[in-house]
């Protein structure tokens, strides 16, 4: 169905409405947390696994808005969108498209083993739609991966430009629910990605 393009000809780039959307299934927490796994995490749900240094640079430091930001950027950059053209490689994908496929690696970590990405470059759409689903552990993914097969396959986004941040309780270091707040990310990331 889809014409393979020759290898290495992917040009997905990194958009201001990709990072917005990845976002907004996210959030930012400036100082480092434990996660509902109790793994030390920073910022945008970044933990040592991306290569970045959390413990003890972050410990009881809260960063500003543009720090989180910059490294999240790099990470993606780093180590997300290489994954996803990997995957994808001679397979043009859309803004939604790679938007979507890097939303579901960031959470996931997962495409390469993913039913539905080779069910579309099969061109088993509706197959793939379905299988898309099938990664909803825990529950509370469920909303994500739903947003994620919207913007994949009908290229509806989700996002409304803002991004929930929280503050972190102490001493048991894990985000304060209560603390929750939208905040305007949109300037510093259009910023942020016109000097990369």
């Amino acid at each position: 169905m889809f014409q393979r393009l020759k290898q290495g000809k992917n040009l997905n780039l990194l958009t201001t409405r990709i990072a917005l959307e990845i976002l907004s299934h996210e959030a930012i927490v400036r100082e480092a947390y434990r996660d509902s796994v109790d793994v030390w995490t920073w910022g945008v749900g970044i933990t040592e696994y991306s290569g970045h240094r959390i413990l003890p640079r972050y410990q009881d430091n809260p960063q500003t808005l543009r720090w989180c930001l910059e490294v999240f950027l790099r990470v993606l950059h780093e180590n997300y969108i290489p994954a996803v053209n990997a995957c994808f490689d001679g397979y043009p994908l859309s803004e939604c498209q790679f938007g979507a496929a890097l939303s579901f690696q960031y959470n996931t970590g997962g495409l390469s083993k993913a039913d539905w990405v080779q069910e579309w470059k099969d061109g088993e759409i509706e197959a793939a739609r379905i299988s898309i689903m099938n990664w909803r552990k825990p529950a509370q993914i469920i909303g994500r991966r739903t947003c994620e097969c919207a913007l994949f396959f009908d290229g509806v986004w989700s996002n409304d430009g803002t991004v929930k941040e929280y503050s972190v309780s102490k001493p048991t270091y894990y985000p304060d629910p209560d603390s929750k707040r939208p905040i305007a990310v949109q300037t510093v990331l259009e910023d942020l990605l016109a000097n990369r």
